[in-house]
């Protein structure tokens, strides 16, 4: 069962993972979409998720892997149709996580109006790090979001410029689905995204919340 770890040391089940795509404006633009009036939700299955220092395996079905990094969200307290006012209170910590893509065959699936699960699910497509405990940031939306693949920086955005922000997220979610210790919500990622290759060494950072490495294995 994977667990999800808090940098005291309680760790918890992973149950969904709910992530929210399309949630930066530039992003949006580097990949042609059109910007969606509600928060474009998808699923990741706890299986998907590794650790720092883990390595990626990218499916033989792929030839264009992306990188996402993003803000992620521990629930701690089950939560149903809670106000945004109070949608913080729910959780249990903050974590970094890569959102892992296989581009091709998310483009050729939407193309012909079909789901894309098997490119955003695969097995180790969720790196996640520890996660802070929620009274450690202030505010979610005062971060800064750094992705670096071999050193270089790829991505590089504050979450003040979210669409959606953490508490709208969390309360849309919590219309849909009952919110459940151990649910890990991905709130986007911003511009920059682009391919990985066998031997890329990953590496996303938050300030004040965590960082999570992985290498792409050869």
């Amino acid at each position: 069962m994977r667990t999800a770890t808090l940098t005291t040391g309680e760790k918890l089940p992973i149950g969904k993972i709910l992530c929210i795509g399309r949630n930066y404006v530039e992003h949006i633009k580097e990949l042609g979409n059109e910007a969606p009036a509600a928060p474009v939700i998808f699923m990741k299955p706890a299986s998907s998720v590794i650790g720092h220092g883990e390595e990626v395996v990218i499916p033989a079905y792929s030839d264009n892997c992306h990188h996402e990094a993003e803000l992620a969200l521990l629930v701690g307290k089950s939560s149903k149709n809670i106000s945004e006012e109070e949608a913080l209170s729910c959780l249990a910590g903050y974590g970094v996580a890569i959102d892992l893509t296989l581009r091709d065959v998310q483009d050729e699936l939407k193309q012909k109006g079909l789901p894309w699960d098997i490119a955003k699910g695969f097995d180790t497509a969720c790196p996640l790090s520890e996660f802070v405990p929620a009274g450690k940031v202030a505010d979610p939306q005062d971060l800064v979001i750094t992705m670096r693949v071999n050193g270089e920086l790829r991505q590089n955005c504050s979450t003040a410029l979210m669409i959606h922000t953490s508490a709208k997220i969390i309360s849309h979610l919590s219309e849909i689905f009952r919110l459940e210790p151990g649910d890990i919500i991905l709130t986007g990622t911003p511009a920059g995204v682009s391919r990985v290759a066998a031997g890329d060494l990953l590496c996303a950072e938050i300030g004040g919340v965590g960082k999570i490495a992985v290498r792409v294995k050869n």
